[in-house]
């Protein structure tokens, strides 16, 4: 049996692509066997963060196989997906990437930790719903065993190692410094959390934090020492904050224009500064139009994020070296 990864990531697809496959944790062991039904395919686990989603499948015959897995992507996009957007890995080199993304050298922010997490959940999902096998199993196995070597023996997870702490970076940046700013965050999901302790230690005075689910958000907010907020009340919220940071699991936009321009008058025209960082996106772009509306998604992070990467080349090349190695010691692609 071959493996195959098709994908498309940060580094290929902008995000107004990427959200057309975005899949929410709860549906991820639905999707691969939606994968599994594809001509040519045995197995599958997909994986889908707010800047990946990739297809991992066990096949008899790789060219086969991605051709019919391109073909159910294209379906799915229509005219918008190009094939500069997709990715392919097969067989040893589609085991080597698994590896790179589960220790974080793929990431846009370098060492992330929310990956590793990421995709355990997406194999477990794919695990519950009957979708792998031997081939896959063994693989997504070994990758999570290196991925923890990588992370232990190498200074990958040093310095910003989220999207939330680069966000709020880009947050300092622009406002000059985050001292006694108000902040609310419109979900209570891992990246939110993140985000919120890294903006409580450059000095946010307060956070607001609202979800749908109004439990979680207490939960959060207790952790927090902040305020919960009813999903339905966070736009009365928005007329005291200076700073939104929006990562939830919608399928649509829960910002839109109206909602900022409602308040306006309330907020004396003070600088509001967005920072979106859900796949599909939270806010849509006509609210970045509002002159004194500074709104940054995802792909925004990218230049903070490259410059960090530049600062540790040599960290990523110890990396790789110790991913082949185990790979090599493995066995798994012998006949390669």
């Amino acid at each position: 049996m071959d493996i195959v990864c098709l994908g498309l990531n940060h580094q290929t697809a902008p995000v107004q692509i990427r959200e057309l496959f975005a899949v929410s944790e709860s549906r991820l062991g639905e999707e691969a066997a939606r994968i599994c039904k594809v001509e040519g395919i045995e197995e599958s686990v997909v994986l889908s963060t707010c800047n990946r989603t990739e297809y991992y499948a066990a096949v008899e015959d790789c060219g086969m196989a991605s051709d019919h897995l391109r073909s159910f992507m294209q379906a799915h996009a229509g005219e918008s997906l190009r094939a500069e957007h997709l990715y392919e890995k097969n067989r040893v080199e589609a085991a080597r990437h698994l590896c790179r993304v589960v220790s974080g050298i793929d990431s846009m922010v370098l060492g992330e930790t929310e990956i590793f997490g990421q995709v355990k959940k997406a194999y477990q999902a794919a695990l519950k719903s009957g979708t792998t096998s031997r081939s896959l199993n063994k693989l997504f196995q070994k990758a999570f065993g290196i991925g923890k070597k990588v992370r232990t023996r190498t200074g990958i997870q040093e310095g910003q190692t989220s999207v939330g702490s680069v966000a709020v970076d880009l947050a300092e940046k622009i406002f000059g410094h985050l001292r006694n700013s108000r902040v609310m965050v419109i979900g209570a999901g891992e990246m939110s959390r993140t985000t919120a302790r890294s903006l409580l230690s450059r000095g946010a005075r307060s956070i607001f934090v609202t979800n749908r689910s109004s439990e979680r958000a207490e939960e959060l907010a207790e952790e927090l020492d902040g305020e919960a907020v009813r999903f339905d009340d966070w736009q009365g919220v928005l007329k005291e904050v200076d700073v939104v940071i929006s990562s939830t699991g919608a399928p649509h936009a829960v910002m839109d224009r109206s909602h900022v321009e409602a308040v306006r008058r309330q907020r004396r025209y003070r600088p509001l500064f967005l920072i979106d960082i859900a796949v599909p996106r939270d806010i849509e772009p006509e609210v970045g139009e509002i002159e004194e509306v500074y709104l940054y998604d995802i792909d925004t992070l990218k230049e903070i994020a490259l410059e960090a990467k530049g600062q540790r080349e040599e960290q990523i090349k110890l990396c790789e070296s110790i991913i082949d190695q185990e790979l090599v010691e493995s066995g798994l692609f012998n006949r390669e």
